[in-house]
């Protein structure tokens, strides 16, 4: 593996065949997680805590869409002492869906909140921390001395869950990494995935093993890097740091843009066979997240390992740090591409004679190579021949992988990426049996939205890929705007504003639905502009680390605008915030006013 961290085991067994990694299994109530268990589902409830009818209600709601695993947050102490009731009249009813108490900040909350629920979710970086972005040399003994004191506020918990029976999710964020690991290793994934550790290593000195792990991020790369690198720290710590994974990007929006990022982020690790739960966070009702959560984990529960006899461990990529591929800049039809050009959108020619007539129609959406004249090289990257003539031409090709062969999408284009010299740009698709996809009529939407999402995301992420097609999408304009949105997605190429925004919660401080509709009217304009649109504080500084700007609940109706990840406008009323928003974006330079609408 061509690879600053080959010390570092890699994250799969074969980067070519699927195989699921190999777990315990933990159960949570009545539900096993890992082992040979299928990828579960889970979601979170948005209404108050304190709201024992709405809770109650929106947990059946949930438990009878498919939702697997039902969290509910516990911010203070009084709010996880009214699980008790939460649960008892959920079990009343008879719906037994195991319940999870969210946990930031408060151990007394968490050792109130462990008493009624099957799991308790606890984040690293504010469970015994308070983030205050200082800036602190740490010496080893005064490092050792904080483990210290986490591990005599986190030790409780721990034992009151194995004494109980209650599982635990070891729950690292992106945004909310503690300023003593941010400053021994960084706002990076290598200090999620240590921050992680330090609770494990807690809990398994007092020899409880019922957790699994999370490293979630808004980024689809970081938290894709993330997980790798998490797994393969576990498995070099040996094989009974076995514990199960649980995926999710947080704050991934709403919408396509929410639905797309959350198919790449999930996807392209369950395609690594990394993963066994999963919940993808919508800021939208919670009942919508099902769905997409029951479709991304659905092609994953129906795929056959493969053996990985006969086939190369080795990868031109390295897995946990991202890098474009870098190919030669050649020209097609004018368009340069490849040699860190942006990343082209390209259809085919019937498409493109539907619209050609009326491309500025297509506003943002424009195809910009025609595959037919494109000069294309397919070829099998199994095929040995085949390989050699195209790294024996003179000049740089477009390259892809040929629509009869019979290989998954992802590996057959690793396969290609790895195979043909790195100077030829490769042109990446979502599906390599258009024909039969073509003969079943039109698919389902969010189905071809989801499997594009995954195929082309995990690539991009892989920094494989100069160009794309979508073709799953019968539709011309649609496939064009997937492209697009993919793109956006996998940070690969930015064209429109650029939002991160929570799904809601018990701690949300507004609307954040209607919030961030509202924000979306008023700068969706502004190309290449990312705002963060955050229910409360828990990951809101962090996650904004990311951000241009910022738009946080700090109380009930109350807003603090952030400029990155600083507070810099304080306790503004709700019904002016998106005004000020906008004069603080104007502030910095990076406003222009909306085009007239036609």
């Amino acid at each position: 593996m061509s690879t600053e961290s080959s010390a570092i085991r890699a994250p799969w067994q074969n980067p070519y065949r699927y195989n699921r990694r190999k777990t315990r299994e933990v159960m949570v109530g009545g539900v096993g997680v890992g082992g040979d268990n299928p990828i579960r589902i889970q979601s979170m409830i948005t209404s108050d805590t304190l709201d024992t009818e709405a809770s109650v209600a929106q947990v059946l709601e949930l438990a009878e869409a498919g939702c697997e695993v039902v969290r509910i947050t516990a911010q203070t102490k009084r709010h996880a002492a009214n699980l008790e009731n939460i649960v008892g009249q959920v079990r009343a009813q008879g719906c037994e869906v195991p319940i999870v108490a969210d946990i930031h900040f408060k151990p007394d909350a968490a050792l109130e909140a462990v008493k009624w629920v099957d799991k308790v979710r606890v984040n690293p970086g504010n469970y015994a921390d308070k983030k205050k972005f200082a800036v602190i040399e740490y010496s080893d003994e005064e490092y050792a001395d904080e483990l210290a004191r986490i591990e005599e506020q986190f030790a409780p918990l721990v034992v009151e869950c194995k004494e109980r029976g209650v599982a635990m999710r070891i729950g690292t964020n992106h945004g909310s990494l503690s300023d003593r690991i941010m400053n021994r290793y960084g706002d990076t994934p290598l200090g999620m995935v240590e921050s992680a550790l330090e609770f494990a290593r807690i809990a398994r000195k007092h020899d409880y093993h019922s957790f699994v792990f999370s490293m979630k991020a808004s980024n689809p790369k970081v938290m894709i890097e993330a997980y790798r690198l998490l797994v393969s720290h576990l498995d070099a710590q040996g094989d009974d740091w076995n514990y199960p994974i649980h995926l999710g990007v947080t704050e991934a929006g709403d919408g396509e843009d929410g639905r797309i990022k959350s198919a790449i982020g999930i996807g392209s690790l369950l395609e690594d066979g990394i993963g066994d739960t999963i919940r993808v966070s919508l800021t939208e009702d919670a009942i919508h997240e099902i769905p997409v959560a029951r479709a991304i984990a659905a092609h994953y529960n129906e795929l056959q390992e493969e053996s990985t006899e006969g086939a190369s461990t080795e990868v031109a990529f390295n897995p946990f740090e991202y890098r474009r591929r870098a190919s030669d800049k050649i020209e097609i039809g004018g368009i340069p591409t490849g040699g860190g050009e942006l990343v082209r959108v390209v259809t085919t020619e019937d498409r493109y004679d539907q619209v050609k007539d009326r491309i500025e129609d297509l506003g943002e959406f424009q195809p910009e190579i025609v595959y037919e004249d494109s000069g294309v090289v397919e070829i099998d990257p199994r095929d040995d021949d085949e390989v050699e003539k195209v790294n024996a031409l003179e000049e740089s090709v477009l390259v892809t992988v040929r629509d009869d062969v019979d290989m998954r999408a992802i590996p057959a284009f690793r396969l290609l990426a790895d195979r043909v010299d790195e100077r030829h740009p490769v042109l990446l698709k979502d599906t390599l049996n258009y024909q039969a996809v073509s003969e079943t009529g039109a698919p389902d939407f969010l189905d071809t939205m989801l499997r594009a999402s995954t195929r082309m995301g995990a690539l991009l992420c892989d920094g494989i890929g100069d160009a794309v097609l979508v073709r799953g999408e019968p539709g011309t304009g649609a496939s064009l705007r997937l492209a697009y949105n993919i793109l956006q997605a996998a940070g690969a190429r930015i064209f429109k504003t650029d939002y991160v925004a929570c799904p809601s919660c018990g701690r949300t401080l507004f609307n954040l639905q209607t919030t961030t509709q509202k924000i979306r009217e008023a700068t969706g304009h502004l190309k290449g502009v990312r705002i963060a649109v955050m229910g409360c504080i828990v990951n809101g500084p962090g996650e904004m680390a990311d951000a241009d700007f910022g738009y946080v609940g700090g109380a009930p109706n109350k807003i603090n605008l952030y400029v990155g990840k600083t507070a810099v406008k304080f306790n503004i009323p709700q019904d002016e915030a998106v005004d000020r928003l906008i004069d603080l974006i104007r502030e910095h330079g990076k406003w222009v006013d909306p085009p007239e609408k036609a």
